[in-house]
């Protein structure tokens, strides 16, 4: 082999520039690092990497070529009682690997200590067990891509799975189907066009690991929030291979959603890695930099402090770790052209010591960014630590996940007395959690489904959980989901029950897709998709998570339903304002902006809000109150719609408000009347207008 010459300590990990590889690992507690390079016989050869400048351990070997396998193997301490856990026994992974190849095959060898014998320490060598990281080639024709850039207000979230969204697609070639090219395959693109999502946010896709313990049950990491490689696209995902043909794919995709108009936000776990606690295998970061990468109890440097429920939490109050995290999204903004990011357990980067703190150096470096702080940045404001749930507590550049809108709208379509108020403050985009510190309605993302929990399908179908699969005696999973079966529990073949059920479906979507702020829907949701009751699907990579593509024919009518909602939403911006309801007249008008009113057409009062009584409603926005100008200045006007929730289970006359509002009203959805049989139905001001229970209508004013 040729010698290694000294490189350079920057960038971190593999980069390849045409002639040759330069190779960087950061760790300060190291006092030797071993370079191993994998032929394609899996024969190893070890280099020590000569140079140490800035606790960075690099050197440059000529003529290492894209599809080189590598690996690390770093000499130092070994004191688990003092936080250190240098183990050269172990081939790790580069923290920076820009792919990597192969999957963990479990052994005792991956573990640093004997089986039931913590405190001693196991010598075996982990290289026939573990992955290898792969150095990549940078150059890619990506033509005139670049992030889109679509204004969040315009933006419809769609959350999807890899693999679960196309493994059964008949349409899309056996080849190809759950991976990259799956997912940006015509048929695809075809359906998220045609419903009408602007952008698709993916379920982990960073190189994940498979938990031994779900392997020993015939299980696996399904979710993917076990990342071990914040730099890799998952290789399980690739149809072109693990050499780094992963790379190539995932681009591929980005730019062929891109080039229908479609944004790519990635969900990304910062928050801990797959090494778990301290009696996980040392894959990379453990055997790299134990203190660096990982905050560690200080009382008691043998355990990890962890807020994740996972055994560990990456040390965001160390420059390492930060600067890992910011490497990170910058690599996949500039080099993978992804449009934003949804950060899970996104309150664990804020506790730089014990309370979640909106001050944290982890904000500031994203505010000040001049990369990452112009995408999309989702926030799931919450962890399992204490004080961890932080909806609305995030700084003005993030939006969030609003649990608080996910429970209001749930109890609201269930029929739980009082809950009227609190669903017309998340409605009109929950100003109380977020207008206080100058954010706008788009800082909420709107969600009642997500992949944690029911699907919408097996919400209006199960009061219970049904989570047998997951080997846990049905104790894992959420026990208290605010669902509602109609009246019986799982399948039935009674009509009336199932008509009940599509009816409250598609009022869950109407009510998601036009309130303020931003929508989410979760995959299948559009489709029927049901998981059998199954709200904990982490770890099921089968027909129970999967799409059921041959079972979506049956719902074509909530399909094209949810389209023709998200088409209204989409062509009238008094749907997706930019700004707060005042709740005040509008010049040249003599009605508010919104108005909530009883079903009488009377406005409402304080006792209306706080009685089972005014569990109906009518809310009507004001086309002509909408504060904002268009690109040439011109004040943007829209037309006035009435919305009429009748969640009770009879049918109530609603009486359309007085002339000043509008004169004439016509109906353009009404979830009991899916396809509008009488869609020229036309109910003039001061009219009565039969809403049938469990129902939700739309009318928009004609003049």
């Amino acid at each position: 082999m040729t010698k290694i010459w000294p490189g350079n300590p920057y960038p971190l990990g593999a980069t390849y520039d045409g002639g040759g590889t330069n190779f960087a690992l950061f760790s300060e507690v190291a006092e030797r690092v071993e370079l191993c390079l994998f032929d394609d016989d899996g024969k190893e050869t070890r280099v020590d990497l000569p140079e140490r400048e800035a606790l960075v351990w690099h050197g440059y070997l000529p003529r290492i070529e894209p599809g080189q396998r590598y690996g690390y193997r770093v000499h130092g301490p070994y004191n688990p009682g003092a936080g250190l856990r240098c183990d050269p026994g172990k081939l790790l992974l580069d923290p920076y690997a820009k792919a990597i190849d192969g999957h963990i095959e479990w052994n005792q060898a991956l573990f640093s200590y004997k089986f039931g014998e913590p405190e001693t320490f196991h010598e075996g060598d982990s290289a026939p067990y573990a992955m290898r990281s792969v150095v990549i080639s940078p150059f890619f024709d990506w033509a005139n891509d670049r992030p889109l850039r679509i204004p969040m207000h315009q933006t419809v979230i769609y959350e999807a799975h890899v693999k679960g969204m196309t493994i059964n697609h008949p349409d899309i070639p056996e080849d190809v189907r759950g991976t990259y090219s799956g997912l940006s395959h015509p048929k695809m693109i075809e359906h998220f066009k045609q419903l009408g999502v602007t952008a698709v946010e993916l379920m982990p896709v960073h190189q994940f690991v498979h938990d031994s313990g779900l392997i020993e049950k015939g299980l696996s990491n399904y979710w993917g929030y076990n990342t071990i490689g914040f730099f890799a696209p998952h290789n399980g995902y690739a149809s072109f291979g693990g050499r780094g043909g992963q790379v190539q794919e995932f681009k591929t995709m980005v730019k062929a959603l891109h080039a229908a108009g479609i944004e790519v936000i990635l969900d990304v776990v910062y928050n801990h890695t797959a090494e778990g606690n301290h009696l996980g295998p040392t894959l990379s970061f453990r055997g790299v930099d134990n203190p660096a990468y990982y905050r560690l109890v200080d009382e008691a440097k043998e355990y990890y402090y962890d807020t994740t429920g996972t055994g560990n939490s990456l040390n965001v109050r160390h420059h390492e770790s930060l600067r890992l995290i910011m490497d990170s999204l910058r690599y996949w903004v500039t080099e993978m052209h992804v449009d934003g990011f949804r950060f899970d357990l996104a309150a664990s980067l804020a506790r730089e010591f014990h309370e979640v703190n909106r001050l944290a150096a982890f904000f500031d470096l994203v505010n000040q960014d001049p990369v990452v702080s112009q995408v999309k940045l989702i926030a799931e404001p919450w962890d399992v630590g204490d004080g961890g749930y932080q909806v609305g507590g995030f700084p003005p550049l993030w939006t969030e996940w609003n649990g608080k809108y996910r429970d209001s709208v749930r109890d609201f379509w269930r029929g739980e007395p009082s809950s009227l108020g609190e669903f017309a403050s998340r409605f009109a985009g929950s100003s109380d959690l977020y207008e206080i510190d100058g954010r706008r309605p788009i800082a909420s993302i709107n969600f009642v489904t997500a992949h944690d929990g029911f699907t919408l399908t097996d919400l209006v179908s199960y009061n219970d959980k049904r989570n047998d699969a997951n080997g846990e005696s049905n104790r894992d999973g959420e026990s208290h989901n605010r669902s509602w079966n109609c009246g019986t529990e799982g399948p039935t073949d009674d009509g009336e029950i199932l008509k009940l059920r599509e009816r409250q479906k598609r009022n869950f979507l109407t009510t998601l897709l036009l309130s303020q702020g931003v929508p989410m829907v979760a995959h299948g949701d559009e489709l029927g998709r049901t998981q059998g009751g199954n709200n904990n699907v982490y770890c099921q990579d089968n027909e129970i998570a999967w799409m059921d593509w041959a079972d979506a024919r049956h719902h074509d009518v909530l399909t094209r339903f949810t389209a023709s909602v998200m088409k209204l939403r989409a062509d009238h911006p008094v749907f997706r304002r930019r700004r707060y309801f005042r709740g005040e007249p509008v010049p040249g008008t003599k009605v508010p902006d919104i108005a909530w009113l009883r079903r009488d057409g009377e406005p409402m009062t304080e006792a209306d809000w706080n009685t089972r009584g005014g569990m109906t409603m009518t809310v009507f926005l004001n086309g002509k109150g909408i504060p904002e100008t268009d690109a040439l200045g011109e004040a943007i006007t829209d037309d006035s719609f009435l919305l009429l929730f009748n969640p009770l289970g009879e049918e109530v006359t609603f009486t359309l408000p007085p002339r000043a509002y509008g004169a004439t009203w016509e109906v353009v959805v009404n979830t009991a009347d899916p396809m509008l049989a009488n869609r020229r139905r036309v109910t003039k001001a001061g009219g009565g207008l039969p809403v049938g229970g469990h129902t939700m209508v739309v009318l928009r004013c004609r003049y």
